[in-house]
């Protein structure tokens, strides 16, 4: 062999080895497909006008509720120039700002009642296979938290992002009553 093809063979072999290396940090520095998989419900897209000078300025608001679907729930409202741009940029608050909610298997511990603006929203446990009954704002965001079995009612106004706000505020409220036996015992 000579000096010239094992040159051309160690450059190969360097090249390999760097392509390698490469493609293990390209990897490791994708940390999305890395974390466990998030639900992800958007809830309400609106179209906003401002107007300026020039005329109208548009934009779009996206309402998202993000879970892991085992009892840790975020929700964000973004704005952004394209709905898409609106809904990862809310995606990403959401994610940011997940809480964790007591469960009791497949619903809740207790009843919850929580008011937000003008927007009443009501949860009841329910019994194994009566399923989610709730609607809009209220289904998504009980979906992303991962809970099958529940009885649910909005009073007053249907304003989607407040309704998801209350629900959010009531599902904060809930408390593991094991713990909380213990807590007024002591």
């Amino acid at each position: 062999m000579t000096t010239e093809n094992r040159s051309s063979d160690q450059k190969n072999q360097n090249q390999n080895q760097n392509q390698r290396k490469r493609g293990f940090r390209s990897r490791r520095r994708n940390r999305d497909s890395d974390e466990i998989s998030l639900i992800e419900n958007v809830i309400k897209i609106r179209r906003v006008s401002k107007t300026v000078k020039g005329g109208r300025n548009l934009s779009f608001n996206a309402m998202v509720a993000v879970g892991d679907g085992a009892g840790k729930v975020g929700i964000a409202l973004a704005s952004a120039s394209a709905v898409p741009d609106a809904v990862q940029r809310a995606v990403q608050y959401a994610k940011n700002k997940m809480i964790n909610v007591n469960l009791n298997n497949t619903t809740l511990p207790h009843e919850a009642v929580y008011k937000f603006g003008s927007s009443k929203v009501m949860l009841k446990p329910a019994a194994p296979g009566t399923g989610l009954i709730a609607g809009g704002g209220v289904r998504a965001v009980l979906e992303a938290v991962g809970v099958k079995d529940v009885v649910s009612k909005t009073f007053g106004s249907t304003n989607a992002i407040n309704v998801v706000y209350a629900t959010v505020e009531a599902l904060k409220e809930m408390k593991d009553p094991k713990k909380e036996i213990a807590r007024r015992k002591s």
